[in-house]
């Protein structure tokens, strides 16, 4: 490898620098851990800062539901104690109905709120003007949860890194990790391009680079990635401060005065060696989101195919060709969901986009996150495939991961988010 050996001796090493990394080795700091976190680029350089900024139980696969309750409450004391500006606020989550068949729909999820305890709730046609300030009954009605909140990606990401290194947390950035090294089959250090960290045990929470580098150390995890692009204004009318999904358009409210405004599911779908390999496994998800996902052939097939799962600890790695992935935005796409925002919600109908940016989001066949152990490695904890939702989840994530390093009982089941649950065939996507 190159460079002089690192001085460091953690119990524990992060790889990765986004919310659910960042939040393992803020959680490890606190309890007192020695911890080490590793980036190859930059703090929250990819999808944790490229978020919408919603932080919601609203409308979750039940399976995430005791997560999501956790992240909130996490979220919560985080922007309370780590002494920054985060953004964080509680204006709730609404979903909007304009057929009956999406009120049904938002009708049967709240069984599933009922269950937790839940403040969500139905609003009526008339309730749902009032919320957005309209009056003409567009809506059939919508799904409210007033105790969601939102807060600002960039801001809240980099400043718990921040409180992490103020806690004791080493963090490097521009540091890939290439491999790890065993010992009786038990992790005994990570390999980065700067020396080996000896360590106990390695969180890998490296989002949509964590399947290439499990094929690495020869363990199948079934992960795609897909580009989902975002837009934010300038300043505009204030509409309500929930955030607020409809079908053609979504939005919630900047701390600047702005919106960030994009469209659920709408994504970029490159085909892929690794689409093909999977193709099965993922067929269920492209059936359901077919007319919000625009597949394509191109330059993406071309460097899967030629970049080899198969490297040297001592040479350059993927990791370090590409250190931080920064797609092109679909501007057409945006154009399209700007003109949609303005008819749906009239406030918009002056707002210019300001900036426009997009993320490559770590999809798994049943779009939930996988948490747990990696089988034949001993000391190794995966947190990945959060399919959209990892900046909301991920101080769950954060806290389950040190907790797991630690040696300790998880406080969330982490049986539905087993890895092993795609090798043993129980995947299951959730209908809403």
């Amino acid at each position: 490898m190159s460079g002089r050996p690192l001085d460091l001796r953690p119990e524990v090493v992060v790889i990765g620098g986004g919310v659910a990394g960042v939040a393992s080795a803020y959680f490890l700091a606190r309890a007192g851990v020695p911890v080490v976190l590793c980036e190859k680029g930059r703090v929250a350089g990819e999808q944790s800062s490229r978020n919408w900024g919603w932080i919601r139980k609203q409308g979750r696969d039940p399976r995430e539901l005791p997560a999501s309750i956790l992240a909130l409450r996490l979220w919560e004391q985080i922007a309370g104690e780590i002494g920054e500006d985060i953004g964080w606020h509680k204006g709730g989550v609404t979903y909007l109905a304009e057929t009956p068949g999406e009120l049904a729909r938002f009708e049967a999820w709240l069984a599933h709120a009922r269950d937790h305890q839940l403040d969500s709730r139905l609003l009526s046609a008339a309730e749902t003007d009032a919320l957005l300030g309209q009056s003409g009954r567009r809506f059939k009605g919508a799904l409210f949860t007033p105790s969601d909140a939102r807060a600002e990606p960039a801001r809240a990401v980099p400043a718990l890194a921040r409180a992490a290194e103020r806690a004791g947390a080493r963090i490097l950035e521009g540091c890939a990790v290439r491999s790890l090294d065993r010992e009786a089959g038990k992790v005994s250090a990570v390999l980065t391009e700067r020396g080996a960290i000896p360590c106990r045990a390695v969180i890998l929470a490296a989002g949509a680079w964590c399947a290439l580098f499990l094929r690495h150390l020869g363990v199948d995890l079934p992960q795609l990635k897909v580009k989902a692009s975002v837009q934010r204004t300038g300043p505009a009318p204030l509409i309500t401060e929930s955030a607020v999904g409809a079908t053609r358009a979504s939005f919630r409210r900047r701390q600047d005065g702005g919106y960030t405004i994009a469209r659920s599911g709408a994504s970029t779908f490159d085909i892929t060696p690794a689409a093909l390999r999977h193709f099965r496994a993922f067929l269920p998800a492209l059936r359901e989101n077919w007319g919000n996902i625009r597949l394509r052939v191109g330059r993406a097939f071309v460097d899967e195919f030629t970049t080899s799962v198969h490297w040297s600890a001592d040479r350059p790695t993927p990791f370090e060709r590409h250190r931080v992935l920064d797609p092109p935005p679909d501007h057409q796409l945006l154009d399209r969901v700007l003109r949609d925002a303005a008819d749906l919600f009239p406030q918009l109908q002056g707002a210019r986009p300001a900036e426009r940016w997009a993320g490559m989001i770590d999809v798994t066949p049943d779009e939930i996150p996988v948490l747990g152990p990696v089988g034949g490695w001993d000391g190794l904890f995966l947190a990945t495939g959060f399919s959209g939702h990892g900046f909301g989840i991920g101080p769950a994530a954060g806290y389950v991961m040190a907790q797991l390093a630690r040696g300790e009982e998880p406080v969330v089941d982490l049986a539905p988010f087993r890895l092993a649950r795609f090798s043993e065939g129980d995947v299951r996507r959730w209908p809403g």
